[in-house]
């Protein structure tokens, strides 16, 4: 079994908003991320795929096919405003973790339906170098993890 891990950047704006809170419990949940003019940040997105080495090619996955995938799910967000731009996020809050499962589902979805043998381990959201949520690809799916390097 063999891991194979590609990264791409994208740039996107957003707002932390839940419209079934009251505007000033949105503010004490998420403070200055309610902002209705958002903000941006330079994602980083790191997806790995596994499985076994075609025999041909020697490669898990045409790299050439995960780029094009990469392209797809990165460029419904590549400079634009989340919450507006895009339909699955007019009701759910763009946090790196509900994005990152969002691509999770998205790439699981595309690899299926072109019968791509390779399967997707994980995909790790990059937020800003301190931040990142991991989700796990296949069975068994988690609903991510954020971590925070807090620097002392």
């Amino acid at each position: 079994m063999y891991h194979l891990t590609r990264f791409v950047e994208f740039e996107a704006s957003h707002r932390y908003w839940n419209p079934d809170f009251s505007e000033e419990e949105n503010w004490r949940t998420f403070g200055k991320c309610v902002s209705p003019y958002g903000h941006g940040h330079n994602y980083v997105l790191r997806v790995t795929v596994h499985g076994e080495s075609d025999p041909q090619t020697g490669m898990v996955i045409n790299i050439k096919e995960l780029d094009r995938l990469l392209k797809e799910v990165t460029s419904q967000f590549d400079h634009k405003f989340i919450n507006l731009d895009h339909p699955a996020f007019s009701r759910r809050i763009p946090t790196t973790e509900n994005l990152a499962a969002y691509m999770r589902d998205y790439l699981e979805d595309r690899l299926r339906a072109e019968q791509i043998a390779a399967q997707l381990l994980r995909v790790r959201l990059y937020e800003e170098p301190t931040l990142w949520s991991d989700v796990s690809g296949g069975e068994g799916k988690d609903y991510g993890r954020t971590h925070k390097i807090v620097q002392l």
